[in-house]
């Protein structure tokens, strides 16, 4: 059935660039599965939002990254105007980008995660707060920005203290050696699992954006018992955290550990959408075709309760 729906893109995040356009391949999509689409460029003027979003849409496509966009802000404010959107909820949102918070939600549901800690920004300048190699990262950031791993002879500082935007708490974990792999969930169904090997360094912002960067591999070489427990640990992340609709579950695998090194890093309630986006990727894999699949995730659309 044809809808009314508007596309959120953009925001005011580090991952405006990348919402833009994974909004506007939503636009593209959703036009196709015959809906009527409004794009709507979303920045801080609150009102002029919400002007925009007058009359309301049936539904809006939730297609914004990072703060604002998926830690519970804008769902919060569609929640009170009474329009079903796309992706998680408030609380779940506001969970899983909430890095220290989510493990927490994850290790009561019996998952596997790197261990570590919160440090203050001075603290970890000062000193390495753990042996070596380890990973430093935002709180409350995706798309691997503001990551930095510390390797054992590196000689660079683990973050720029002038450009570290990111609060005065710092998540250092250990580093897990091994592969980079990821799930998507759809509903309460674990697509696929994909291998991530960047052609240099690790799996960071430009890798993850800029073609011929990554190689995606779906799906990956694994022991099938390994790429098992990858697919239910996704799932169960998902449904531990109370996600509705897409997610996408990020794992680092050390394979000389077997079974034991597959650990959980995160779930992202709002994965990218571009044409190097990885959803569409192994959606395409299971025979859903793109325009199938954000046709379903307006299908999925609600508020909560």
């Amino acid at each position: 059935m044809s809808k009314r729906v508007a596309v959120l893109m953009g925001g005011m995040s580090a991952e405006r660039e990348v919402s833009l356009t994974s909004g506007k391949d939503c636009v593209i999509g959703l036009r196709e599965a015959g809906h009527e689409v409004q794009a709507i460029d979303v920045t801080g003027d609150v009102p002029a939002l919400i002007k925009a979003l007058t009359p309301a849409p049936d539904v809006i496509f939730n297609a914004l990254h990072g703060r604002y966009g998926e830690d519970g802000c804008i769902q919060g404010l569609l929640n009170l105007l009474g329009i079903p959107y796309t992706h998680s909820g408030l609380l779940a949102s506001s969970l899983a980008m909430d890095k220290v918070m989510a493990k927490r939600v994850f290790a009561a549901a019996g998952l596997r995660c790197p261990s570590g800690g919160v440090y203050g920004k001075r603290e970890v300048l000062a000193s390495d707060v753990m042996p070596r190699p380890y990973v430093v990262k935002p709180i409350n950031e995706g798309s691997s920005v503001g990551v930095t791993i510390m390797e054992e002879r590196s000689n660079q500082p683990p973050l720029n203290a002038e450009s570290w935007h990111y609060g005065e708490e710092v998540l250092v974990e250990p580093f897990i050696a091994g592969r980079e792999l990821t799930v998507s969930v759809m509903g309460d169904r674990p697509l696929a699992v994909t291998e991530l090997r960047a052609v240099r360094g690790f799996y960071d912002y430009d890798a993850k954006y800029t073609e011929g960067l990554t190689e995606h591999i779906v799906p990956a070489p694994l022991p099938e018992a390994v790429y098992e427990q990858a697919m239910q640990t996704a799932l169960t992340a998902h449904q531990a955290l109370g996600c509705r609709g897409v997610s996408r579950a990020d794992f680092r695998y050390d394979e000389a550990l077997g079974e034991a090194g597959l650990y959980l890093l995160e779930i992202n309630t709002q994965p990218g959408m571009t044409p190097l986006s990885l959803v569409p990727e192994q959606a395409k894999h299971v025979g859903i075709s793109f325009v199938e699949l954000v046709d379903w995730m307006v299908e999925q659309a609600a508020c909560d309760a």
